[in-house]
């Protein structure tokens, strides 16, 4: 009797022995999804973003997209992102493959306490966007890195070593600029046309593309757009709201953008 006291732990200990590790799943997609909580961003931007994704993932169109495909199934994993020194997982790898599935993920994102850091390392968020999909237990035809952030890289290693080593490995980067005219609270200016700079040296990789979001309060809409194109495997290169940049002054960015806006800040 006086080890009764035992039973609840020892069957905790033999139910997780019998359960193992998380079973890998053939899936239809393996999705990173690496958002941009630089400082260029404040609270309210933030839950805006936040909030488009819990939206998505309790939308029926998405949902339907999710079990539409042949395994009826994709991974996800969500993780946030801003100088080479914050790379945060938000949520591990999670199998969606229903209603139910969808809105546990989205009730997940809504409990998320939020964390902001200096700097914009687009190259971090592809290196740490690698590292989760190798760290998958699950497999698929196709993995995807989708990188939503409202300025260029300026921080840590130059953009497209690190989208070029993705790419080499079969990985497609789509993504999602956050098109606002405001500078940041640190006085940085936002650099003009920053879809035509993820065109040029954010995505890659096949039936890459972007979806334009024109400005915070269009996140939602843009990224239920985007994850349902990604889910359904729709390539094609951008989709721009049709008013946005209705008037193009300025030329395409370089890929040192963000980078050089820093130089001419430190000569001023």
């Amino acid at each position: 009797m006086r080890f009764l006291h035992l039973f609840p732990v020892m069957t905790a200990v033999v139910l997780m022995v019998l359960s193992g590790p998380a079973r890998a799943l053939d899936v239809d997609l393996e999705l990173v999804l690496a958002v941009d909580v630089s400082g260029s961003i404040e609270k309210d931007e933030a839950e805006l973003q936040r909030e488009g994704f819990v939206q998505a993932f309790r939308n029926e169109a998405v949902i339907r997209a999710v079990t539409s495909g042949e395994h009826k199934r994709i991974a996800v994993t969500y993780v946030e992102w801003a100088g080479t020194g914050h790379q945060r997982m938000g949520i591990d790898w999670r199998i969606i493959d229903g209603v139910k599935a969808a809105h546990g993920f989205a009730d997940e994102l809504s409990g998320l306490p939020f964390a902001s850091a200096l700097w914009t390392s687009i190259s971090g968020a592809i290196d740490f966007g690698m590292e989760r999909l190798r760290a998958s237990p699950h497999r698929s035809k196709r993995r995807v890195i989708d990188i939503s952030g409202d300025g260029a890289n300026n921080h840590g290693e130059a953009v497209l070593p690190a989208r070029d080593r993705a790419v080499r490995q079969g990985v497609t980067i789509n993504g999602l600029p956050i098109v606002n005219g405001r500078p940041s609270p640190y006085g940085m200016p936002q650099l003009p046309n920053l879809d035509w700079y993820f065109e040029d040296c954010v995505i890659g990789g096949p039936g890459a593309f972007i979806v334009v979001a024109d400005g915070f309060a269009d996140f939602g809409r843009a990224i239920k757009r985007k994850l349902i194109r990604e889910i359904a495997g729709l390539g094609g290169l951008r989709h721009r709201p049709s008013l946005l940049h209705q008037a193009r002054l300025e030329a395409r960015p370089p890929c040192d953008a963000g980078e050089q806006m820093l130089l001419e800040m430190d000569d001023t």
